[in-house]
């Protein structure tokens, strides 16, 4: 999985993101390759999900 990518959100700073980076590990995702956002899911003004958008977000 070489060109793998991992996104994890959680909704705030008291919710755990373990889980989802458990599963990022199983599934071989290496750990510069993970990126996370605490923050509401509301939309999607997320700083690590824009950064890593493919094309690129306009900002």
């Amino acid at each position: 999985m070489g060109g793998s990518y991992g996104y994890i959100r959680v909704s705030s700073a008291d919710q755990n993101e373990d889980r989802q980076l458990l599963a990022m590990r199983e599934a071989k995702v290496p750990e510069d390759r993970i990126f996370l956002d605490k923050q509401s899911g509301k939309d999607f003004n997320r700083t690590n999900y824009k950064a890593h958008q493919y094309p690129p977000a306009m900002l």
